[in-house]
């Protein structure tokens, strides 16, 4: 209450990249406070394992929100259950022009095209070098894009670059395929151009010590093009990142809604979760799928592991609902699953979509 009555409204007073930076600056500036604050509690219910790495609650923060890993002690603290850092480019880059984010408050949603805003691979594999000389308590992600100075025809190799320098400091990684803010990005989701990035990704991988393999989709494909992505996965890939913001303007109300750029938030909810409903029956259940888009409510996060998510992130979500929107979202779902009847959260991933296979 005390966040969406003062602290929001003094942060939506400013522009929206200013107040993004200076929350990062403020829970970053926190440090060594947070380790004071217990991160998400051990709970039976809550807590999955997925990839084979053990996650204490399925709720995220979502790749797009700390790009540069600014403010890690901050998101065990506030209850996340894991992190994706990045999106980071190998090169430094600064992104598009501004303005480049965008309030859509009527809709309860954010357009952005930042356009892969990084430091680069060297900065931030640096802040998490210093990071990993102590036990980071919960799974960290990390999510590498391509370079925006660099073709398709040479993304291989940019992506190669990356990986090879954040690898080391990941529990799994994530490739960004689905950016609509990169020129000609979304075209690497085709399976021609797919499966020789990710046989480079898959080999580098494994000669570093094979992790978990994201890629991360736009929710704005067909079902065809989303049965190519998941085509290109088998041997390379081991699961999917559902989804990226959405280029559709359906039915804003807002004054914003004509600016160039990805919508995240309220209206991307049911699209994305049309994805996830979409690449669980595609995959037959067999490949992990994280979801993330429109999640605000415990009922969001449900509805989306429901439809075959075995982990949620978010973003806009927490934006609007403020640093006690994960442990309430958990709260909630804990609730959700023992009303249910699940007795853990594995048993709950896809029962919507499982009649689907039949």
């Amino acid at each position: 209450m005390i966040y969406r009555a003062v602290v929001r409204t003094l942060l939506f007073g400013v522009d929206p990249e200013v107040s993004h930076d200076v929350a990062l600056t403020l829970l970053g500036a926190a440090g060594p406070v947070w380790s004071w604050v217990p991160g998400p509690g051990r709970d039976p219910l809550l807590e999955t394992t997925v990839s084979g790495i053990r996650f204490p609650s399925p709720l995220g923060l979502a790749g797009g929100f700390d790009k540069a890993a600014r403010a890690m002690e901050a998101w065990p603290a506030l209850g996340f259950g894991f992190v994706e850092v990045g999106t980071v480019t190998a090169l430094p880059q600064p992104g598009n022009p501004r303005p480049r984010l965008f309030r859509l408050p009527e809709d309860e949603a954010l357009i952005n095209r930042l356009g892969f805003n990084s430091p680069g691979a060297d900065a931030v594999a640096a802040r998490l070098a210093a990071l990993r000389r102590r036990r980071y308590p919960i799974p960290l992600a990390v999510n590498i894009g391509r370079s925006r100075a660099v073709g398709n025809e040479a993304a291989s190799d940019d992506y190669a670059v990356s990986l090879d320098r954040l690898h080391a400091f990941a529990d799994f990684l994530v490739v960004n395929l689905s950016s609509p803010n990169t020129p000609g990005l979304r075209a690497l989701q085709m399976r021609e151009a797919a499966v020789p990035l990710l046989d480079r990704l898959a080999a580098r991988n494994r000669a570093l010590g094979e992790k978990p393999l994201f890629v991360k989709v736009a929710p704005d494909l067909t079902e065809g093009e989303l049965e190519e992505i998941v085509s290109a996965l088998d041997g390379r890939a081991h699961g999917l990142v559902a989804a990226n913001t959405t280029v559709r303007r359906d039915g804003l109300r807002s004054a914003a809604r004509d600016e160039a750029g990805g919508v995240s938030g309220r209206p991307l909810r049911d699209l994305a979760t049309r994805t996830i409903r979409t690449l669980w029956r595609l995959t037959r259940g067999r490949v992990p799928i994280i979801g993330v888009g429109g999640i605000f409510t415990a009922e969001d996060a449900y509805e989306k592991i429901k439809a075959g998510a075995a982990l949620v992130e978010l973003y806009t979500g927490f934006v609007y609902g403020g640093p006690g929107a994960p442990r309430r979202i958990a709260r909630g779902l804990r609730t959700l699953l023992a009303r249910d009847g699940f007795q853990s959260l594995s048993q709950a991933v896809g029962v919507e979509a499982r009649p689907a296979e039949r």
